[in-house]
């Protein structure tokens, strides 16, 4: 059955791929994008309702929300997510929407040091007192995390996760979890899925198979926190993700990453990618200059 679908932050990471597969599957999709760049182009080639908005601005959110069955909500790992969280509660009241996709963080909870991801908590909190059926999403460490960490050049992933594990999960897996919910919410409702890839590795067996997905070598680097610092501010990043990665660092190095179930096969249909087919289908993002 058609749905009436609205992704926000639909040229994100999990917001693109998301759009794409609801799609292809016969939805209509609003997609809900911060400015009309080359990627919301493509999405609108595709067939996406882009509408240029702000889930911190409520009008424009509003206006997005209009003749909605469902949505997505996704909001970056910086400051705001609160205001975007109330605003999302009151946009999908006031249009009747029937079900919310909520895409949290396998850390978030109450007492964490990190300040993003007990903020994800409370949003999750705020949005099960709205009276809109809502599921969340906890994800483990995305698998463009390798991407994005990646270091130009010397083959080393140095960071701070000791021998910590995880299975790392990509972000098109997610999308047919987000997506099969959209379209069938109410089995869901008032769920709490923590969503993991296909095998849970230490960054030492990761740097192997990045290896041989990648045709050269690649050695795991293990630091410290302060060397990890100071490696985030040199590339850019904001205060507010650098007190996050430092503290689910910690989190990492205690286990509270780790973990695997069947839930992207048993929602989305289909088995995860694993880390060395996920390079591969990525190489050429190892090429390119690290994002954070």
């Amino acid at each position: 059955m058609e749905r009436n679908l609205l992704v926000i932050g639909a040229t994100g990471k999990t917001g693109r791929h998301t759009t794409e597969l609801l799609l292809q599957h016969g939805h209509h999709v609003r997609a809900l994008v911060r400015g009309l760049d080359g990627r919301a182009e493509r999405l609108a080639a595709l067939g996406a309702d882009v509408v240029e908005g702000d889930v911190l601005d409520l009008d424009s959110l509003a206006e997005a929300a209009k003749g909605i069955d469902a949505l997505y909500f996704t909001y970056p790992i910086r400051p705001g997510l609160m205001d975007a969280t109330a605003n999302v509660a009151q946009a999908a009241e006031e249009n009747g929407v029937q079900a919310i996709v909520n895409m949290s963080q396998v850390s978030a909870r109450r007492h964490t040091a990190s300040n993003a991801a007990r903020q994800h908590w409370v949003a999750e909190r705020v949005l099960d007192h709205a009276p809109v059926p809502v599921t969340h999403l906890r994800p483990t460490f995305f698998a463009q995390w390798l991407i994005d960490t990646w270091a130009d050049g010397t083959g080393e992933l140095r960071l701070p996760f000791a021998d910590g594990r995880h299975a790392p999960i990509a972000e098109s897996d997610q999308a047919k979890v987000i997506a099969a919910i959209l379209e069938d919410p109410a089995p869901h409702a008032g769920q709490i899925y923590p969503l993991y890839g296909a095998e849970e590795l230490d960054h030492y067996e990761i740097a192997e198979k990045m290896s041989h997905a990648l045709d050269r070598k690649v050695t795991y680097v293990p630091i410290e926190l302060d060397e990890f610092a100071a490696i985030l501010r040199g590339r850019g990043a904001p205060d507010h993700l650098i007190q996050h990665l430092l503290a689910v660092a910690v989190d990492y190095r205690n286990g509270v990453f780790a973990g695997t179930n069947d839930l992207v096969k048993t929602i989305g249909g289909s088995d995860p990618l694993d880390v060395e087919t996920f390079i591969a289908q990525n190489r050429a993002a190892f090429d390119l200059p690290t994002t954070i």
